[in-house]
């Protein structure tokens, strides 16, 4: 019998989709977090702090392949250390972690950028810890989710004047292509660094606020503005990006199509 696999963040956007997908291709799949899961989940859960380490070592029990998808916009190479530290214990053989395009590109190191875009050097931070970790491991980046921008352009819409970054352009792409990847890379042989998963079609910002809108059936004035320092001038010249690998399928389009009411570009 094949050992479990251990899904962190299982509850999560990414984790519950990897979780369930080695679950319905026949594999024993714990999920790790720090809140219990909501009524009907039907995954073994095992409640466990990455901060604090509370409940790691369980969670690890009987485990040789874990897929990392705990995240939070700070702090995850602590948390990758932690885990590495536990992992190394418990004998595990292969360490998958998701990480995000431009984690290694775009330059984070003013007050301002760390408060703006930490998480790409908070993520970069990571893939260091997961590659020096001594565990043979697959680091996959990939362009920011579908529900992510969708989250980003209903907070915005709140405003009555949204303002814009100008120059930003994002390449959104579906958890649900992320997470096959991931399960991909989960039952294969460690790989290293694998090349980008990336949507199909880059937008302007202003575009996916715009499209949204009109899906939502609302109408907002839209504030072109300049986002100052090196990290966004290098998102301006699309460090976020990765055009060579736009090889999701499914569309920001077709994805608000199902999750908002109204008709795209109404």
């Amino acid at each position: 019998m094949s050992s479990t696999i251990l899904v962190t963040g299982g509850t999560g956007t990414l984790g519950r989709l990897v979780a369930s997908r080695l679950r319905d291709a026949g594999h024993a799949v714990r999920v790790a977090g720090r809140h219990a899961p909501p009524p009907g989940h039907d995954i073994d859960f095992v409640q466990c702090d990455l901060d604090t380490g509370d409940g790691v070592e369980a969670a690890l029990s009987g485990v040789r392949t874990v897929v990392h998808c705990a995240g939070a916009q700070k702090g995850d190479g602590d948390k990758a250390r932690l885990l590495v530290a536990a992992a190394s214990r418990a004998g595990v053989t292969h360490l998958v972690f998701i990480s995000v395009v431009g984690a290694d590109t775009i330059p984070v190191r003013s007050r301002f950028d760390r408060a703006a875009f930490g998480y790409f050097a908070s993520k970069r931070d990571a893939e260091d810890v997961v590659a020096g970790s001594g565990i043979p491991f697959s680091t996959l980046r990939a362009t920011q989710f579908f529900e992510l921008t969708l989250l980003t352009a209903r907070a915005m819409a709140k405003l009555p004047v949204i303002p814009v970054p100008k120059g930003f352009r994002f390449q959104p792409v579906d958890a649900g292509e992320v997470a096959d990847r991931l399960v991909e890379l989960a039952l294969n042989e460690p790989a290293g660094l694998v090349p980008d998963l990336a949507g199909p079609l880059c937008y302007p910002m202003r575009d996916l606020i715009r499209s949204y809108l009109s899906a939502a059936g609302q109408r907002r004035l839209l504030l072109p503005v300049h986002m100052p320092g090196k990290a966004a001038k290098a998102i301006r010249e699309g460090a976020n990006l990765s055009e060579d690998m736009a090889v999701g399928r499914k569309t920001w389009e077709e994805f608000l199509t199902e999750r908002v009411p109204g008709v795209v570009g109404r």
